[in-house]
C-alpha cells in the first residue's frame, strides 16, 4: 500500500473554491481504481492550509490516477489557488505498533 500526503497552502480567497472543488470530486477520487482511502485534513494553526491523505493499492494505481483525466481537471483548477508551493510525499508503512 502507498500512502500519499499532499500539503497545500491556499490564498485566503482560494480556500472556499478549493473546498467546493474537493466536495465535487471526492467521490470520484475515492472510487478511482486502486484508491482505498481519501481524507481531507485542515491545519490547526493555518486556516488556509489543507492536506489530503490518500491510500492506494500500489504505486501503479497512484500513477494511473495522476495521469488520469480526473486528476488533470481537478489539479488544473486547484493549483491556481495556491499561495505557495505544495509539498507531496509518497510513503509506505514501515513499522506499525
Amino acid at each position: 500500500m502507498i500512502i500519499r500526503i499532499v500539503r497545500m497552502h491556499f490564498t485566503e480567497a482560494g480556500v472556499q473554491e478549493f473546498l467546493e472543488i474537493f466536495n465535487q470530486h471526492k467521490e470520484a477520487i475515492r472510487n478511482f481504481p486502486g484508491c482505498l482511502h481519501l481524507q481531507l485534513l485542515k491545519d490547526v494553526e493555518d486556516v488556509n492550509t489543507y492536506t489530503t491523505l490518500s491510500h492506494w493499492q500500489d504505486e501503479t494505481d497512484l500513477e494511473k490516477y495522476r495521469k488520469s483525466e480526473l486528476f488533470g481537471s481537478v489539479w488544473g483548477r486547484v493549483k491556481t489557488l495556491f499561495s505557495e508551493r505544495t509539498q507531496a510525499f509518497s510513503l509506505e508503512k514501515f513499522i506499525e505498533l
